[in-house]
């Protein structure tokens, strides 16, 4: 005896995935040398200074904060 598949609804389109993590939180700033600490204080991560160098942002290489230099500020 042949078993015959039984047809399903159409496919449906599929979803847009879900972010497993809210997305990277932006600091305005107003020199081009910051640290960061992840927030959150026992929860953060260790204390980390970083340069910009010629750029006008960084990103936190331990929780990805990226620090924006402000728009007019000079950087000093």
């Amino acid at each position: 005896m042949a078993r015959t598949r039984e047809k399903s609804a159409k496919p449906t389109a599929p979803k847009a995935p879900v972010a497993a993590f809210p997305p990277p939180e932006t600091i305005e700033v107003t020199t081009k040398r910051v640290m960061c600490d992840g927030g959150g204080g026992a929860l953060g991560h260790p204390r980390v200074w970083y340069d910009m160098g010629d750029e006008n942002f960084v990103d936190c290489l331990y929780c990805d904060r990226r620090f924006v230099l402000k728009a007019g500020s000079d950087g000093h």
